[in-house]
């Protein structure tokens, strides 16, 4: 008689990120690892932003509660931000502004506040894990953006991409928190300047009273011009990351 053995599903991110794909990588020769990740890609008005951490071998447990940051309350991301700091070998937020989205396009404006974090880590690192399925951080021409490159970017670095890396690697996910932390506090600072947009509620997304005050004053000097922000159709997706 042939037995038939069932396959057990695979089991979904649990949300408690860990180390093990980064001493894993340390193990194949990467002492220093950078976790990448990006917050506002989506967003109407203010920059995309993206956060990084450096960890190497010293860099034990990341604190506790750290995972991705749209999981967390505002106030619990806020408590693990110098916890993050502590606990790892070196950080750095980077951004690119409305205005270098507006002439670079996302991508070439996620490369450009990627290399921007990059620059503030005071090692430099042997590999990036980037959260997601696309490298948009190796760029393979460099044309277009020699003009818009900080002095002190950071040279090119190898790229490990890895889907929900935010939910599995704990470099990963703090990087998520630094990042959402950071733009989230620069979207409510800039609230007061052009209040009917109400960013400290959706921090420069889509949500329905953002939508109608654009629909009634416009767009700022704050929004992505170049996107169809009056016509938006609002995303659930986008929503959660407000």
């Amino acid at each position: 008689m042939t037995v038939t053995r069932r396959r057990r599903p695979a089991r979904p991110p649990s949300g408690k990120p860990s180390l093990r794909l980064e001493r894993a990588l340390q193990r194949e020769g990467y002492p220093v690892l950078v976790g990448m990740d990006e917050v506002g890609r989506g967003a109407l008005a203010g920059p995309v932003s993206v956060g990084v951490v450096a960890i190497d071998e010293t860099c034990r447990s990341a604190p506790q509660g750290v995972k991705d940051s749209k999981l967390l309350t505002r106030p619990a991301r806020e408590r693990l931000v110098p916890a993050i700091q502590r606990w790892c070998l070196g950080w750095g937020v980077g951004h690119a502004s409305p205005e270098e989205i507006d002439e670079v396009g996302i991508m070439a404006a996620l490369r450009l506040a990627g290399q921007r974090a990059l620059a503030h880590l005071p090692t430099a690192p042997d590999l990036v894990i980037l959260d997601g399925n696309h490298d948009w951080l190796t760029d393979p021409s460099r044309e277009g953006l020699l003009g818009l490159l900080d002095p002190a970017v950071a040279p090119p670095v190898p790229v490990r991409t890895l889907i929900k890396a935010d939910m599995t690697c704990s470099s990963v996910a703090a990087a998520s928190v630094l990042a959402k932390v950071t733009r989230d506090n620069q979207m409510i600072e800039k609230a007061p300047e052009h209040p009917a947009y109400r960013w400290e509620l959706n921090k420069g997304y889509a949500a329905p009273e953002h939508q109608e005050a654009l629909r009634t004053l416009g767009p700022s000097p704050y929004h992505r011009r170049s996107w169809n922000i009056t016509g938006n159709v609002v995303d659930p997706r986008e929503l959660s990351q407000a």
